[in-house]
């Protein structure tokens, strides 16, 4: 990854500013280790993907990775973000990668085994 390279942390994106707060929270320790990475939303929450596509070439960024922060490949990440992508490439001339939701790590289930085993342990004390 060069210093031209935008990494997009998509999120779906919520009304609820509770919502987006857990998943800004989430995303901290990526943002402070990536000067280069932002949060982004597909709706319903603000920056859209849409502004922080615009944003990066507006920047002289000209290759910007997505990186869903979705459990799965549902209908959005099928169709949705992939329609959006290709408009985003066509609209502002730039290069996009969709890289597969974080869900699909198997390091994330071993995360989901550490963290449930805490909370039991911690419910048990």
């Amino acid at each position: 990854m060069t210093a031209a390279t935008r990494v997009l942390l998509l999120a779906h994106g919520s009304s609820d500013q509770r919502w987006c707060d857990t998943f800004e929270a989430l995303a901290a320790p990526t943002l402070q280790s990536l000067p280069e990475a932002r949060v982004a939303y597909m709706e319903l929450a603000s920056p859209t993907l849409e502004e922080e596509v615009g944003k990066a070439v507006t920047e002289g960024i000209g290759d910007i990775r997505v990186v869903p922060l979705f459990l799965a490949a549902g209908r959005h990440l099928r169709k949705d973000v992939p329609a959006m992508l290709e408009e985003y490439r066509q609209r502002f001339g730039v290069d996009i990668t969709l890289l597969p939701p974080i869900g699909e790590d198997p390091r994330l289930g071993q995360v989901l085994k550490d963290i449930v085993e805490g909370t039991l342990e911690e419910s048990h004390a």
